[in-house]
């Protein structure tokens, strides 16, 4: 498994890091398999989308973020994250990827994000990669 750090500068930011992952796969020498990539935390998360037109990504924020708003009436954590867990629960904690003739078989305007919500940190992101 290869383990690689993320730092996030703002509360809410997805950070792209396709690159990171092809690293890894290419690392691992796997020409045909499958690429996992797993974030390790509560208020993050990795998606895959469109990394051709950063007004994507602006407008997956401000829909979370309007949808789900840091302060709500009747959120009882402590530590006044509860926006953080929920968001990273809806995107999810991971991604699999498909591997042919040893690339990322992604399309053509896709990219792998890691999505922050609690930032800014410096996360970790873990990538396994099976296959011949």
């Amino acid at each position: 498994m290869d383990t690689f750090e993320v730092s996030t500068r703002q509360r809410n930011e997805f950070v792209e890091i396709t690159d990171l992952v092809r690293q890894a796969v290419v690392r691992k020498g796997v020409q045909q398999g499958i690429c996992v990539v797993y974030c390790p935390h509560t208020t993050a998360a990795v998606t895959i989308n469109e990394n051709a037109d950063p007004d994507v990504v602006h407008d997956m924020l401000l829909w979370l973020n309007r949808t789900i708003p840091q302060q709500q009436p009747g959120f009882r954590h402590a530590e006044g994250n509860s926006d953080s867990h929920l968001k990273a629960s809806l995107v999810g904690p991971s991604v699999t990827l498909l591997i042919e003739n040893g690339e990322l078989v992604l399309g053509r305007w896709q990219g792998v994000y890691f999505c922050e919500f609690d930032g800014p940190r410096t996360r970790r992101v873990h990538v396994r990669v099976s296959g011949g």
